[in-house]
């Protein structure tokens, strides 16, 4: 599928990184709005369910493959539905309760740093060199500046928040570990659907089991559009455009995605609902976003040295095909699968 067919070729993924980070960063805003009015685990479930079930539609129209056949594509789309969609959305969701959308989005910005982490923990081929550690420590120093550790902050509803999101970055950054010793041929359209749902059917028990109900949603204009939006730009329409700019750019350059969400969720935020973030989350982002530049050093040197927008990358790779396993690309906003093996 090529989205954007009337832009020059030359531009075109500058283009589709533009829109995808609004896509993105703008979801954190527009989540942040939806709840006050949609109980947390049953917006995001409800949200995954309809993607998912587009998204599969798509999946069957554009692949060979509808569902997972194999033990090993099963495990791949469960451990992803698990972790990057049910785990990581519902501690986002919970965590934003409490914190601004803006905020939420600078601490998963630490996603891909946690990702190398865990990759050098779990992976016996990957290690985290000294750069990795120094990158890795950085990442939590952001997070502490967001948090903006006080006597009275470590009681505050904010720590909570920035607990629970950054919980939900662990998550993410743990399942991208995780799927990636699965080697399928399983398109990533097919994957994503079956993730979706998968983690869909998780939100939705999980907000049973915490005793959320359909009866305390309220049916109001906000509701609709936050859902509607959520659902369909930043769900269905921006994952079509990450498959294209996966296909085009290759995994380091969509990496930088994650980065530019933040900013994005600034800007929605303070022209959606006035909030204007302080200088210390800045100051954490800016913390969170140098390591992730050490970490990625050698990655990012030869993306410079590259022939620019329009032009092949080193790092060019069709999606299905990156380091044999398709589930190595699963995506949901706010996060981006990570390879740690360039330190």
């Amino acid at each position: 599928m090529t989205l954007l067919g009337s832009v020059p070729d030359g531009y075109r993924e500058a283009v589709l990184f533009s829109i995808l980070a609004l896509c993105w960063g703008s979801s954190f805003v527009a989540i942040e709005i939806g709840l006050e009015y949609v109980p947390p685990l049953l917006f995001a479930g409800f949200r995954y369910a309809i993607a998912g079930a587009i998204v599969l539609g798509y999946a069957a129209v554009a692949t060979d493959q509808v569902r997972p056949e194999t033990h090993t594509e099963w495990l791949a789309a469960g451990v992803a539905g698990v972790f990057v969609i049910a785990l990581y959305h519902g501690l986002l969701y919970l965590g934003e309760l409490y914190v601004p959308g803006a905020v939420a989005a600078t601490v998963v910005s630490t996603a891909p740093i946690l990702t190398a982490a865990f990759a050098g923990v779990i992976l016996p081929e990957e290690r985290l060199a000294p750069a990795g550690v120094v990158g890795f420590v950085l990442g939590l120093v952001g997070v502490i500046a967001v948090v903006q550790p006080t006597s009275a902050a470590f009681t505050s509803e904010v720590t909570l928040g920035v607990a629970l999101v950054f919980g939900s970055a662990i998550a993410f950054a743990l399942g991208s570990v995780l799927t990636r010793p699965f080697k399928s041929d399983l398109p990533i359209e097919t994957l994503q659907a079956w993730a979706m749902l998968i983690g869909a059917g998780v939100l939705l028990a999980w907000a049973a089991v915490r005793g959320e109900s359909v009866s305390s949603i309220a049916y109001t204009t906000e509701t609709f559009l936050s859902f509607g939006y959520l659902t369909l730009v930043s769900g269905v329409f921006a994952f079509f455009l990450y498959f294209e700019l996966l296909e085009r750019s290759g995994a380091t350059q969509v990496i930088l995605v994650s980065y530019a969400e933040p900013v994005v969720a600034m800007g929605a935020s303070w022209v959606v609902v006035g909030y204007v973030v302080d200088s210390l989350t800045i100051v954490g982002l800016l913390t969170i976003l140098a390591g992730f530049v050490i970490i990625k050093r050698r990655a990012l040197y030869e993306l410079v040295r590259s022939t620019g927008i329009g032009r092949p990358t080193p790092f060019a790779t069709d999606s299905r095909a990156a380091d044999g396993c398709s589930s190595a690309r699963t995506r949901t906003d706010g996060g981006v699968e990570f390879d740690s093996s360039d330190d």
